[in-house]
C-alpha cells in the first residue's frame, strides 16, 4: 500500500500527490472517511482518482491509500436474486448496516455473504487432471440455478483433495497440485471488471432468443449471443420493452443493470419480478435474476462502473454453460458519466462534449457479449445477449451515443413516440427498425417450425411497407382513388399492426406468445389477405368481401387472446376464412341487402 495526499477535489474527481508507485485502475481509499475510488490517470506523481461515493466534505491534505488491486467483483454462490450497486455492494446489507435509505460513505461491506453455508456436491474425484474452467462441483444456489464451482483461470494440475458438505465461500473445498506447488481453493474467486473473461472459441450466434414479443421475434429477431439497441425518446417504452424481455426471454439468467435511470423504475422491477412466475420453471423470475442498481441520484462515477460489473457477472455464468441476457438501462446515462469525468480531467471533447474514446468504450462493452465455447476439458457452450436502451436527447437518433452504438450492434429496435401516444406497445417502428440476424434466424425457424417462416416474414413486411406507400397516396387524393386490391392490402396491414404487432403486457395471455402461436397468428392474417386477393381476381367485389367477413375479422382480432393450450382454434379460423371466401366468390357479383 502507498499513501498519498489529496491536492484537489472536483466533484467525483480527486487528485492526489506522492502516488508514483501506484498504477492505473488501482482501487484507493480516499480521505479520512476512506471512500472508494479508482485511479484513472497518472501524471508524474499525481494520480487522478474517480471516486465512487459522494465527495462533499473531503478536502486537500487528507490521506489516500492504494490497495494495489483493480476494481474486481466477488464471484461465487450468493450472487443470484441479489441487488447490488454499481460496484457490487449489496443494497440489502447496506440498509441493515446503515439503518438508512441512503448510501452511507466509507462503509466497507463484502459483496457476498461470507457467513452463509452452502451445500457443495463434488463432480470430480481425487487424482483427476483438471484445467482452467473445469467444473469441480455444484451448489444449488436457487431453485432454478445450479452454481458450478469452476477451476480459476490460469490454474491446472492434479486434484489432490475435494470435500463434500456445507461450507462458507471462504473455506477450502478442494486443492490442486500445480507446477508451482499445491494450492487451496474456495467457492469464491475474484475477477477485475474491466478485463473480459477468456473463452476457448467464439461461435456464430445463429440460435434465436425467444422473447415472446411478436414484433421482435417475427420481424427483428435477436440471437443468443447477439447485441441489440433500443433507442427511443422519453416515454416511448424502452424500459417496458426491456422488462418484458427480462421476464419472458428463454435464457437461464438475466442481469438487469439500472444505469442512471429513475429510482421508481427500479422500484417497479423490485415489486414486479418476485411476483412473476417463470413459465419454464414455475418459480419466481427473481430466482434467475441479478439486479444492479445505480440510479440517477446515486454517485455518477459508480454509474460508469456498473455496466462492467454487470457484464463480468454475466461472463461468469456464461462460463458455466448458461445463456445469459444482460439489460443495460440506459447506456446514454453511462455515456453522460463518461462525459462528466472526461470534462473534469480536461480531456479534449469530441461530438457534443462526449470523450473521443466513447465509440471504443461502447464497442469494448458489446464485444464482451457473444456465444462461446467455454474454458474446460468438457465441451460447454454459453452465451451473453446484450440488450441496451439508449435515451437520445429529444429522440434525436443522430446523436453520438446512438450512432456509436449502431456501429457495433446488429439489431435496432427504434421506438416511436407517436406509436406510444397511440397506446401501441411495443412501440417498435417497423419501418425504421432492422435486424442483421434475420437470415440466420429465418433458416433456423424454417427447420424448427417445419414451414416457410422466412417467406411469411417477407410477405408480412412487404404488406406493411406497401401500406406506408399507399397511405401517402391516400393523404393526397383520398382512399377512393385506390384500387380494390390496394384497399384490401390496407385492411390486411391494419390487422397486422393492430392484431399482431400490438401486444398487451398487462393481459395474462397476450403478454407472451410462443413461436407456434406467432406462426399461427401470422398465418391466419396472411391467409385472409391471400384468400381475399384471390376472391377479387375471381370477380368478387371488395364491399362484398368486407360485408361477408365482419364476424371473421372480429375473430382474427381477438385471436391474440387464444391461450397457448388451445392453438387448434387458429386452424378453425383459417378453415372458416377459406370457406367464407369460397362462398362469396360462388355467389358472384354484388349481394343485395
Amino acid at each position: 500500500m502507498q499513501e498519498g495526499k489529496i491536492v484537489k477535489v472536483s466533484g467525483p474527481l480527486v487528485m492526489a500527490d506522492n502516488m508514483e508507485k501506484a498504477s492505473i485502475q488501482d482501487i484507493c481509499y480516499v480521505g479520512d472517511l476512506g471512500v472508494i475510488g479508482e485511479i484513472i490517470e497518472m501524471r508524474g506523481k499525481v494520480a487522478s482518482i474517480q471516486v465512487y461515493e459522494e465527495t462533499s466534505g473531503i478536502g486537500p491534505g487528507e490521506p489516500v491509500q492504494t490497495t494495489g488491486e483493480a476494481l474486481s467483483v466477488e464471484l461465487g454462490p450468493g450472487i443470484v436474486s441479489q441487488m447490488f450497486d454499481g460496484i457490487q455492494r449489496p443494497l440489502d446489507t447496506f440498509l441493515e448496516v446503515t439503518q438508512s435509505n441512503y448510501l452511507g460513505r466509507g462503509i466497507k461491506i463484502p459483496a457476498l455473504d461470507h457467513n452463509r453455508k452452502w451445500t457443495f456436491e463434488p463432480q470430480m474425484t481425487v487424482g483427476t487432471e483438471v484445467v482452467e474452467g473445469d467444473i469441480i462441483g455444484i451448489v444449488q444456489e436457487t431453485k432454478v440455478i445450479k452454481h458450478k464451482i469452476m477451476v480459476p483461470i490460469g490454474v491446472e494440475g492434479t486434484l489432490t483433495k475435494v470435500e463434500a458438505g456445507d461450507f462458507t465461500i471462504d473455506e477450502t473445498i478442494y486443492e490442486i497440485e500445480t507446477a508451482n506447488g499445491t494450492k487451496s481453493f474456495t467457492m469464491m474467486q475474484k475477477w477485475p471488471v474491466r478485463r473480459s473473461r477468456p473463452s476457448k472459441e467464439k461461435l456464430i450466434p445463429d440460435v434465436p432468443m425467444l422473447t415472446g414479443q411478436r414484433v421482435i421475434d417475427t420481424f427483428f429477431p435477436v440471437t443468443k449471443g447477439g447485441a441489440a439497441a433500443v433507442p427511443g425518446p422519453f416515454g416511448a417504452g424502452k424500459t417496458v420493452v426491456q422488462h418484458q424481455i427480462a421476464k419472458w426471454a428463454d435464457v437461464d439468467l438475466v442481469v438487469y443493470v439500472g444505469c442512471g435511470e429513475r429510482g421508481n423504475e427500479m422500484t417497479d422491477v423490485l415489486n414486479e419480478f418476485p411476483e412473476l412466475i417463470d413459465p419454464t420453471t414455475g418459480e419466481s423470475i427473481m430466482e434467475r435474476t441479478v439486479l444492479i442498481a445505480n440510479t440517477s441520484n446515486m454517485p455518477v462515477a459508480a454509474r460508469e462502473a456498473s455496466i462492467y460489473t454487470g457484464i463480468t457477472i454475466a461472463e461468469y455464468f456464461r462460463d458455466m454453460g448458461y445463456d445469459v441476457a444482460i439489460m443495460a438501462d440506459s447506456t446514454s446515462r453511462w455515456a453522460e458519466a463518461l462525459r462528466e469525468m472526461s470534462g473534469r480531467l480536461e480531456e479534449m471533447p469530441g461530438d457534443e462534449g462526449y470523450p473521443a474514446y466513447l465509440g471504443s468504450r461502447l464497442a469494448e462493452y458489446y464485444e464482451r457479449a457473444g456465444r462461446v465455447v467455454t474454458k474446460g476439458s468438457d465441451h460447454r457452450e454459453g452465451s451473453i445477449t446484450a440488450i441496451s436502451a439508449v435515451s437520445p436527447s429529444g429522440g434525436d437518433v443522430s446523436e453520438p451515443v446512438t450512432q456509436n452504438t449502431l456501429r457495433v450492434v446488429k439489431v435496432y429496435w427504434g421506438l416511436d413516440a407517436i406509436l406510444a401516444q397511440q397506446r401501441h406497445f411495443p412501440s417498435v417502428d417497423w419501418l425504421q427498425s432492422y435486424s442483421l440476424y434475420s437470415d440466420e434466424v429465418g433458416k433456423f425457424m424454417d427447420v424448427e417450425l417445419q414451414t416457410d417462416w422466412s417467406v411469411m416474414i417477407s410477405q408480412g413486411m412487404r404488406i406493411l411497407q406497401e401500406e406506408s406507400q399507399l397511405n401517402e397516396i391516400v393523404r393526397l387524393v383520398g382512399v377512393d382513388s385506390l384500387s380494390e386490391k390496394d384497399r384490401l392490402t390496407l385492411e390486411v396491414a391494419k390487422s397486422l399492426r393492430e392484431d399482431y404487432l400490438q401486444q398487451n403486457a398487462y393481459d395474462d395471455v397476450d403478454t407472451f406468445s410462443s413461436r407456434q402461436k406467432q406462426l399461427k397468428m401470422l398465418d391466419t392474417i396472411l391467409t385472409f389477405g391471400s384468400e381475399g386477393q384471390k376472391a377479387l381476381r375471381l370477380g368478387a367485389y371488395l364491399e362484398e368481401i368486407m360485408k361477408g367477413t365482419v364476424n371473421l375479422r372480429d375473430k382474427i382480432a381477438r385471436s391474440k387472446y387464444i391461450a397457448e393450450d388451445h392453438l387448434e382454434k387458429f386452424d378453425d379460423i383459417i378453415t372458416e376464412i377459406k370457406t367464407t371466401m369460397h362462398e362469396i366468390v360462388s355467389k358472384g357479383g354484388m349481394t343485395n341487402d
